[in-house]
């Protein structure tokens, strides 16, 4: 005897060896053994043979009219040979009822199982739908298989290109573009984001960064809508001062300038004017929600995304020839030994005689013409003043950073700047520390020190930037945290420091202005008409976001750094290039602020030069690989020092952020480009 059993959901035919009670002891057509319960078995038969059965059964299964056998089901549940009957007019053979449970069981849409061989025909209204269902995905599946061909031939087809970035960066993956798409980069190995740029949904591989960057921090576009254009009150005084700027030649948001006014006691008072978007723009108006919706500019290499509209950059960017709005910290200094005689903060009207540009200025204003008074270049003697301070300022820093334990600054580290015109780079070298630099650097981490501590004296909170070491003694690396109360800033050697000197480009320092004003204004009185009060929480939700946002920006001007940087190598043809040793595998070419590593290298001192054969590189992915060509036996260290428990909070390479950005805190490694694996040498 034969049977036809359903075994796990499958339905198997077999000889009956042995039966035992309800059960049976059947051999497969393979020689398999298995156990079936009687309950399973749904036939049982002597001819045709089990192989033939089953074959039978698929062919009569296959020839079986479904909408006629719905039909003749009816609407009560039924048994697979009473219907068997009915569909056949006679009582049906074992083949013919092996094909019937087969066709009933693989037709779930007209047919509802109810036991074993028993079955319900569908509701019509269900049938309906759910065969309405089944035409709509076997006219999607065709569509989603052209889409397949159009992109395999390199086509973008038109329903996709809308929907690009969306595809790529946040797909919704039950849709048939998607499916379409990953079905294309499967047969054709590759990715996404490659298949994208070869059927034209994007332009490049820089439009590719760009608008993922832009697809996931500004989902509206980078525009800005319409708004009145803040106006600072109109009974400022005017400052008696002419005012001076020193920034690269690209930057248009001019935060800083600084005057210098020789007094009759033969003092000198030194004026640090930070533009004043805040006596215009008040908390909560419409300009403050479009700033602390960015929190911050964007930087790039040859471009950005300003955190305020140009119009009122306008309208408050220091720029030469205009009186413009400035909250003023003033120094009387005594130039004997540059000591700190007096300060004073106060909201005015700055005349603003000159915008200097360090293109115009780096070769001229030196450590050895500042000494020997050599050269002809604007405000020669109020920049020489300023120098000698500004040396005096660094000095007091060093000796407290020692007091903290740490080893003082090196300004041997190197800084690049991006010029980009007609998607041509140009990457120029600055060492840190000349004079210029220090100048803004220096005076810029006195204001935003002497303001935090005006902020802390007044009782008024502000957000400052704290660097010191984290759990583990001084072991620990240190950590930079954004805190609203003063803390110090070890890296710096201040006791407290809070960033106010960029309100055109971080709403932070525009936070903290209009803190300062309500010091400058009120003094003690501050806490009662500061808009910010101690523990106040849109304070501590405004730090939050700022670190999210500053950070998601960080990350993308390095990666943009490093994409520019990539470009380079193509575009000056560099195949062999030299590098420093930063530390272990990781080095930095000489000419461009690309990092990799190579995995293996000989144990070199840092600092030391080496050879690289550049072998590839990729655009999309920003990755490079290169192999060490040559070890000079004369190594020699070079202008980089990096240090492990010193972390740079600030991006560089961009010349408009590094002059005051990463100038405020120079303090750790040159560049923040991401380090890529390559194949060992």
């Amino acid at each position: 005897m034969n049977v036809f059993f359903e075994e796990s959901g499958d339905f198997k035919v077999g000889s009956v060896m042995t039966q035992a009670g309800e059960a049976y002891q059947v051999e497969m057509a393979s020689g398999k053994r298995t156990k079936v319960k009687a309950k399973d078995v749904l036939l049982q038969f002597e001819k045709p043979s089990p192989a033939d059965l089953m074959e039978q059964a698929k062919a009569i299964a296959a020839d079986i009219d479904l909408e006629f056998l719905w039909e003749v089901a009816g609407e009560e549940e039924f048994g697979f040979a009473e219907l068997g009957a009915e569909y056949f007019g006679h009582a049906p053979q074992p083949a013919e009822a092996a094909g019937l449970i087969l066709s009933l069981h693989s037709s779930p849409v007209y047919f509802y199982k109810k036991g074993r061989g028993r079955y319900k025909a569908a509701p019509e209204q269900s049938l309906r739908a759910a065969l309405a269902g089944i035409e709509k995905k076997k006219q999607q599946a065709l569509v989603q298989a052209a889409y397949v061909e159009e992109l395999k031939a390199n086509t973008l087809p038109e329903a996709m290109q809308n929907i690009v970035l969306q595809l790529l960066f946040k797909p919704d993956k039950n849709s048939i573009e998607y499916k379409a798409l990953d079905a294309a980069c499967t047969e054709l190995h590759t990715t996404p984001q490659r298949l994208m740029l070869a059927v034209g949904g994007v332009a490049s591989a820089k439009a590719l960064h760009m608008a993922k960057f832009l697809f996931e921090n500004f989902p509206k576009g980078a525009g800005f809508p319409d708004v009145p254009v803040p106006v600072a009150p109109g009974n400022l005084p005017v400052a008696d001062v002419q005012a001076f700027s020193i920034d690269d030649v690209t930057t248009t948001e001019i935060d800083d300038a600084f005057s210098v006014t020789k007094l009759a006691d033969g003092n000198v008072k030194i004026g640090i004017h930070i533009a004043a978007p805040g006596l215009g723009i008040k908390p909560d108006d419409a300009v403050d929600k479009l700033a602390r919706g960015r929190m911050s500019t964007v930087y790039m290499p040859g471009d950005k995304i300003t955190m305020l509209p140009d119009s009122i950059v306008e309208a408050f960017t220091l720029a030469e020839g205009k009186t413009c709005p400035a909250l003023s910290l003033y120094a009387t200094l005594n130039p004997a030994d540059w000591s700190v005689l007096a300060t004073e903060t106060r909201a005015e009207l700055v005349p603003i005689a000159n915008n200097l540009r360090h293109n115009d200025l780096d070769d001229l204003v030196n450590e050895e013409t500042l000494a020997s008074g050599e050269g002809d270049y604007p405000h020669k003697e109020s920049l020489g003043l300023i120098w000698q301070w500004a040396q005096v300022l660094e000095a007091a820093r060093m000796v407290k950073r020692e007091g903290f334990g740490l080893k003082p600054e090196q300004n041997n580290r190197v800084d690049y700047n991006f010029y980009v015109e007609d998607d041509v780079v140009s990457v120029t070298r600055r060492k840190r520390g000349a004079p210029l630099d220090k100048i803004v650097a220096e005076l810029m981490i006195f204001a935003n020190s002497t303001w935090g501590k005006l902020m802390h004296d007044n009782g008024v909170p502000g957000i400052y930037r704290s660097q010191g070491r984290g759990v583990g003694g001084w072991n620990a690396k240190m950590q930079v945290r954004m805190l609203t109360h003063a803390a110090p800033h070890e890296g710096l050697g201040v006791d407290q420091y809070a960033w106010s000197t960029s309100p055109l480009r971080r709403y932070t320092d525009l936070v903290n202005q209009w803190q300062i004003l309500a010091c400058a204004e009120k003094g003690v009185m501050a806490p009662l008409v500061a808009h910010f009060k101690h523990k106040d929480a849109e304070l501590f939700a405004i730090v939050s976001q700022f670190d999210a946002a500053y950070g998601a920006y960080a990350d993308h001007q390095a990666n943009m750094e490093r994409y520019w940087c990539l470009r380079w190598l193509g575009q000056e043809n560099a195949r062999q290039v030299e590098a420093v040793v930063l530390k272990d595998e990781v080095l930095r070419l000489s000419d461009i602020p690309l990092i990799i590593r190579l995995p293996g290298m000989p144990s070199v001192a840092r600092g030391a030069q080496v050879k690289l054969d550049i072998l590839r590189w990729d655009e999309v992915d920003l990755t490079i690989e290169a192999r060490l060509l040559e070890i000079p036996t004369d190594v020699a260290a070079t202008d980089v020092d990096f240090e492990d428990d010193e972390v740079d909070d600030a991006p560089s390479g961009d010349a408009e952020v590094a002059d005051q950005t990463a100038a405020e805190e120079n303090t750790a490694e040159v560049t923040a480009a991401p380090v890529t694996d390559t194949p060992a040498p």
